[in-house]
């Protein structure tokens, strides 16, 4: 099963039961040299990793739940559910609600917080979903424009009466 996200290794991809395993894995030789390898540029491997987590995890909204609005802890424990999954830990993000907040500034969700938590949507900017928008909108000014044709048609009958 999956282990507290505290006594896991990003970097070597391993978990430990405890605190004392923890401690015991940062001290050993393989730990030591893998983070000796990332500390040569751990700005790009913090950057890579924020990028994967963010790619995978609004590919998982997208797809489980579409445009509908839905707890972000939900699609969180969805996706932690991977064994295999990329640790918030490793990214840039300290919080699920830093990083939520992050996704609404940069257009990817709409957020709605309440006093049960944050609530997201994902925002579909693909070329079909905006030329379906953009049908939508036309046949409704379509409509409107009917409906004032209308009123002028029925006004000026009503002026000759």
């Amino acid at each position: 099963g999956l282990g507290r996200l505290r006594w896991y290794c990003q970097v070597c991809e391993k978990q430990c039961r405890d605190e004392n395993g923890y401690k015991c894995h940062t001290q050993s030789e393989s730990h030591l040299r893998a983070m000796l390898h990332v500390g040569e540029n751990a700005g790009k491997y913090i950057s890579d990793a924020s990028q994967q987590f963010q790619r995978e995890f609004v590919i998982l909204l997208s797809r489980r739940h579409g445009t509908n609005r839905v707890s972000v802890n939900t699609v969180y424990q969805e996706y932690i559910a991977d064994k295999h999954h990329l640790h918030m830990n490793a990214t840039r993000w300290v919080t699920l609600t830093e990083f939520t907040k992050y996704l609404g500034r940069a257009g990817i969700v709409r957020v709605d917080e309440t006093e049960r938590g944050l609530y997201v949507s994902w925002i579909d900017n693909s070329p079909q979903a905006l030329a379906r928008q953009e049908a939508i909108q036309k046949k409704e000014r379509q409509h409107m424009d009917d409906e004032q044709r209308e009123r002028k048609l029925i006004a000026e009958q009503i002026e000759k009466a």
